[in-house]
């Protein structure tokens, strides 16, 4: 009994496709292969290297610490997760950093989907200076605007909350947000908006029940992004607070005292910060994968 030949012209290309990147890999030499792997080992080595030590580093005491190189502790110790877990002065930086960071994304991603759909979708006057005007924000460093953010919040009596936080950032991420989610809505088809008003939606009904679910991995990749520059930003976050919004990251910069700088908990601190970013690429990594090979960035 002989296989059925292909159907059509475009599954005959598959097939060749697929045979020919066979034949290939077969013909590859071994030792090639095997040396791209040796690489990528290497790699990945590097790459994760620092963080084991800073892992190792945050369940050894300080005295083994500063001791000498070891690649695991010889005394096991929670000491400094427990400081930081039981300290109001090490958690409450956490508390602060989560909550002016989940403010200025969701101001952020509320002002840039309705402006990245009027440069996506519509021509108006100026639209493509002012559209170039706002990625000029991200050229800036953010001491250029420390001074006036800090006199202005401190006259109008936002400094030290987390609102003035979330607003600072906002001057970055709302371009970088409107940047990402206008190339998103500029691949969806001009058809299915007119398609739906034909059909009797009003635009805020469109716009959240149509137009958002088919741009959410355009959504996910600002969210990603929006979360990793107001969780990583430090100089607006520790000068814009004092004692009541103080991040996680200003707080590490004080482990010095009487005794020496305290290694154990900074380590541990550190270990600490990274697992946000970590949980927030594990939700919305499908998001990241498809919105990297669809999307602008």
């Amino acid at each position: 009994m002989t296989d059925s030949m292909p159907a059509t012209p475009e599954e005959v290309r598959r097939r060749a496709a697929a045979t020919d990147r066979q034949r290939r890999r077969q013909a590859r030499p071994v030792s090639r292969q095997w040396r791209r792997r040796g690489l990528m080992a290497l790699y990945i080595v590097f790459v994760l290297l620092p963080i084991y030590w800073l892992l190792n580093m945050s369940f050894q005491s300080n005295t083994e610490i500063l001791g000498g190189l070891t690649l695991w502790p010889e005394n096991f110790t929670v000491e400094h997760y427990t400081k930081i877990f039981t300290e109001a002065s090490w958690y409450m930086g956490y508390v602060n950093s989560l909550g002016y960071v989940l403010m200025n994304m969701l101001i952020s991603i509320v002002v840039a989907l309705p402006a990245a759909y009027a440069f996506s979708r519509y021509q108006f006057i100026g639209d493509k200076h002012l559209f170039f005007w706002l990625l000029t924000n991200l050229m800036a460093p953010p001491a250029v605007f420390l001074l006036p953010y800090f006199q202005l919040y401190y006259t109008v009596g936002l400094f030290d909350t987390h609102f003035a936080v979330a607003l600072a950032h906002c001057l970055f991420n709302i371009p970088l947000a409107v940047w990402i989610l206008e190339g998103f809505m500029s691949g969806v088809p001009k058809e299915i908006d007119e398609t739906a008003f034909i059909d009797g939606y009003s635009f805020p009904r469109f716009f959240i029940k149509i137009f958002i679910p088919m741009i959410s991995s355009g959504i996910g990749v600002t969210l990603f992004f929006l979360f990793m520059f107001s969780w990583v930003e430090l100089l607006l976050a520790s000068t814009l607070t004092a004692t009541e919004a103080q991040p996680i990251a200003s707080v590490m910069t004080q482990t010095k005292g009487a005794s020496g700088i305290d290694w154990g908990a900074l380590a541990a601190a550190g270990v600490l910060t990274i697992l946000p970013g970590i949980v927030v690429v594990y939700f919305v990594r499908h998001h990241i994968a498809k919105g990297f090979a669809l999307g602008r960035t």
